[in-house]
């Protein structure tokens, strides 16, 4: 997301770039690997040269597109929360990892690569979303509708968990049954 120059982007450039990167994100989600570089281009309204000059090759789009879902992804509980009560507001940004999963997948092998070449990104994507959960925790524990006993790193370990073994697209309506009983656990006095 950031320009490589460190000069400060032009409003109308930002713009373009947060169009590329959001078609780009629903285009790996729907097309996976099949995805062009062209159809992203016209999915955002710019022209293909306005993809290339800012992200010269499919690698940088998609850790680009990687690291700002992540940050829209995180950013999401100030409005959840002011929308839901806490517990109702995790279970919706949890609905949420599920869609971020699908344009996660859809960038795969690009991506794999580009977590092993780069070892902070794996563990800043962690901290950002271990830091919403624990906000959605935290406000749920001060309104009396999350358990205080789940620490935020197991909540995000469970999510994972679920979105592991139902990853695949056909697969939703169990990932969310499984989002449910999560959410039961996390929404249970102690026994």
């Amino acid at each position: 997301m950031s320009d490589p120059s460190d000069r400060p982007m032009r409003a109308d450039a930002r713009a373009n770039e947060d169009k590329l990167l959001a078609a780009a994100a629903l285009a790996f989600a729907r097309d996976g690997a099949a995805a062009t570089l062209k159809q992203i281009a016209k999915d955002a309204g710019v022209g293909i040269a306005t993809l290339y000059r800012r992200f010269p090759t499919r690698e940088q789009l998609v850790d680009a597109t990687y690291r700002y879902e992540t940050a829209r992804l995180a950013g999401r509980t100030t409005d959840l929360l002011g929308e839901l009560p806490a517990d109702r507001a995790l279970r919706a940004w949890m609905s949420e990892v599920l869609d971020y999963l699908a344009a996660k997948h859809g960038m795969a092998d690009t991506l794999q690569t580009l977590l092993r070449s780069d070892e902070g990104l794996s563990s800043q994507t962690r901290e950002l979303l271990t830091g919403a959960v624990e906000e959605f925790r935290l406000a749920g524990i001060a309104q009396g509708v999350i358990r205080e006993d789940v620490p935020a790193p197991d909540i995000l370990m469970a999510l994972a968990g679920v979105t592991l073994v139902t990853g695949a697209a056909h697969q939703r309506p169990q990932a969310e049954r499984l989002l449910d009983l999560l959410m039961d656990g996390l929404t249970r006095a102690r026994c």
